[in-house]
């Protein structure tokens, strides 16, 4: 076991990645676990597609072209890092945060609509799934925003440069967040 920690420490894996790949690991067994449990009540139960006729699926499919997008703006503004171009990082962090704002705010009115319907998380154990898995990704997107504000607000400030590879360290993060919607989508509005 010595070995094993000797060898990470001199690795050339900085700590920090090392620490976000353990966080993810971590909730993947969150979000796995939440999908799991979906999958097999909903395999002994029925009245789910009844249920999921009631989401709005074209909004949906925005979202998730909205997240991709954001995906996309990551890696550029990581790329934006590596060319050392800081006008260039500094709009694709932007536009990363301003598309993880537009995801919520179609969540929210999605949200809304729904209970406006009376479909509420007591209104059935899909909706409570729906509420549950959809609010906890939610939450995640929103840490993303607030992740990558403080590193926009570094590179606005010129002090991001001794920091530059948190820009990485984020972009894992919000990939994940991405890759949870790509299971979460077709799990609740296809079904």
């Amino acid at each position: 076991m010595n070995s094993t920690v000797q060898t990470l420490a001199s690795s050339d894996v900085p700590s920090g990645k090392i620490g976000v790949w353990w966080f993810l690991a971590s909730e993947i067994t969150v979000f796995g676990g939440l999908i799991a449990s979906y999958i097999v009540v909903r395999l002994g139960s029925g009245g789910w597609s009844e249920a999921a006729a009631h989401l709005n699926f074209p909004l949906g499919l925005v979202n998730t072209f909205v997240l991709l997008t954001s995906s996309m703006t990551m890696v550029l503004a990581f790329a934006a890092v590596e060319e050392r171009d800081a006008k260039r990082l500094r709009t694709l962090l932007f536009l990363t945060i301003l598309l993880g704002l537009i995801f919520l705010g179609f969540k929210a009115f999605e949200y809304a609509g729904e209970i406006r319907e009376g479909f509420t998380p007591g209104s059935g154990i899909f909706w409570s799934f729906y509420y549950g898995m959809t609010g906890l990704h939610a939450l995640h997107v929103l840490a993303g925003v607030v992740v990558n504000s403080i590193l926009l607000v570094a590179a606005l400030g010129d002090i991001l440069q001794p920091n530059e590879h948190r820009v990485e360290l984020a972009g894992l993060y919000w990939h994940f967040v991405d890759i949870v919607w790509i299971f979460l989508f077709p799990l609740l509005y296809l079904t």
